[in-house]
């Protein structure tokens, strides 16, 4: 590990934070993805049973 000197703390500290801010960043994508996918199956269903392209 480099020699941060006397600001190892905050260097450190800052890395972290950005980690945990990018992974956060991820889990809402994927998490929102997966709901849009839901919707939008269940949007094909509701197509598929009605027999046709909504109107309008």
């Amino acid at each position: 590990m480099p020699d941060l000197g006397k600001y190892g703390v905050e260097v450190l500290s800052s890395y972290g934070a950005s980690l945990v801010l990018l992974a956060g960043l991820l889990v809402i994508t994927f998490a929102r993805g997966r709901r849009i996918r839901r919707e939008m199956q269940a949007m094909e269903q509701q197509m598929q049973t009605r027999g046709g392209a909504p109107r309008g």
